[in-house]
């Protein structure tokens, strides 16, 4: 695949709970050749460049699978906004809680598709990891109808 092509299936797939920009993706894919993780296929259309994975690429994804992951860090800008709610306005909680409930809203009816979508597939752990994002969403929705507005 190509870059674009991966942004797309990795956006898909994994956007609902993890963050990523394009110019990572194109930053990585070179590294990863140059470590011999992927490798560069025929260039296609327009320059564009697709890669696959290599053995060697199969068994670091597997080294990555097996180790402990990480410490989780919630950010969200809202609630770093509701830490200083006393520096604000009570317009400028609202509008602030308003455009978060959008966002969640949508967001969370996306997620929910999605989930649909991997289980009519048969992808039943791409929808467990889904479900996340259906219940970070709920959460975030149900924080924000209790957030104090002055």
């Amino acid at each position: 695949m190509t870059g674009g092509q991966l942004m797309t299936a990795a956006q898909k797939r994994l956007g609902a709970y993890w963050s990523m920009t394009r110019s990572q993706v194109y930053r990585e894919l070179p590294a990863l050749a140059e470590a011999g993780y992927v490798k560069l296929g025929k260039p296609g259309a327009r320059s564009s460049q697709p890669y696959s994975i290599t053995p060697a690429g199969k068994r670091a994804f597997g080294k990555w699978l097996a180790e402990e992951p990480a410490r989780e860090a919630v950010r969200s800008p809202v609630a770093l906004r509701a830490a200083f709610g006393k520096y604000q306005t009570a317009t400028q909680l609202k509008t602030a809680y308003a455009q978060a409930t959008a966002y969640h809203t949508a967001a969370l009816n996306e997620a929910r598709e999605a989930v649909k979508e991997l289980r009519r597939d048969g992808d039943d752990h791409g929808a467990a990891a889904l479900e996340f994002a259906v219940g970070y969403h709920r959460a975030a929705l149900a924080w924000l109808k209790n957030a104090p507005a002055k």
